[in-house]
């Protein structure tokens, strides 16, 4: 779920660049197709390393406890991923919509992404240690992963033109 979810949110950088009309069905077609073959590809892999189907994959349950494949997968490619994706936008951004507001916004989503990866990754023992494993950096982790994503929507928000559906006044007996 990870490897689709960052590669649609790629590729929602990529049509902004309007190669492809947004919102056709060819476009959110190539998107969804695109998202279910990685989807498939890597619940395969991780399935295999997990049940030792083909032997191809092997558990980190036995020697020498490297399981590459799911590294690569798991750790470096939404990590090219968001990386791509903040580039692109940050060309969108500065050199066609010549704003700088936005950039705030996409940075504060990089910041609060990467605040999360340090609570997951480095501050996570002290916090499990210290309350006994009852929480960990994770719980953290999802709420600043939470707030990462609101500032994307932010972010998207603030570079689209459309307004957004207005509640109709009216008189309610």
């Amino acid at each position: 779920m990870i490897i689709a979810t960052t590669w649609i949110l790629l590729m929602n950088a990529i049509v902004g660049y309007q190669l492809l009309d947004d919102g056709t069905p060819l476009s959110i077609g190539l998107i969804v197709i695109s998202a279910a073959i990685l989807l498939i590809g890597t619940g395969y892999i991780t399935l295999d390393t997990g049940f030792n189907w083909t032997g191809e994959f092997q558990s980190s349950y036995q020697s020498p406890n490297r399981n590459i494949a799911l590294y690569v997968l798991y750790q470096l490619v939404p990590l090219i991923f968001l990386v791509a994706f903040y580039v692109l936008e940050a060309i969108l951004v500065l050199r066609v919509l010549v704003e700088v507001r936005p950039m705030i916004y996409l940075t504060g989503a990089a910041v609060l992404f990467a605040l999360g990866q340090i609570f997951n990754y480095l501050i996570s023992p002290y916090i499990c240690n210290g309350t006994a494993g009852k929480i960990d950096g994770a719980l953290f982790e999802t709420l600043f992963t939470l707030l990462s994503v609101l500032m994307i929507w932010v972010f998207w928000s603030s570079i689209t033109e459309d307004d957004w559906p207005t509640a109709v006044q009216g008189n309610y007996p």
